[in-house]
């Protein structure tokens, strides 16, 4: 699995005020555990930050480990989203990834964490 001390934060510069930010990733890697085929999709990451932001570079090569990893598409989705929530104790966090299609079948997973009503 990834190494988690890849990813890095810095000070929410705006710590009184509730915001939405918005990530996306649109070169996702990872293999199919089954086949050995490579996936391909997108990771798209909300968030409403408490004290800490993720930064932007760390998670770029945090995301890119991925791309040997043999992992199914909801294990590596959990993964994510339990090593940003770890890392930034958001207020509130959706971690979404939509996978091309194989088979004539798309898939989307999400985990939303914490509370939205701030949103």
């Amino acid at each position: 699995m990834p190494d988690t001390t890849l990813l890095e934060c810095f000070d929410n510069p705006s710590p009184g005020r509730d915001y939405v930010i918005e990530h996306v990733a649109e070169e996702f890697t990872s293999v199919c555990p089954k086949t050995g085929h490579p996936d391909f999709g997108t990771v798209t990451l909300r968030y409403v930050p408490d004290q800490l932001c993720v930064e932007l570079k760390s998670l770029k090569l945090y995301l890119q480990a991925f791309r040997n990893e043999g992992i199914f598409y909801e294990a590596v989705t959990n993964k994510i989203a339990d090593d940003l929530a770890e890392l930034m104790s958001p207020k509130w966090m959706l971690l979404r990834t939509d996978w091309t299609g194989r088979g004539g079948i798309h898939s989307s997973i999400e985990v939303e964490l914490g509370d939205d009503s701030s949103e």
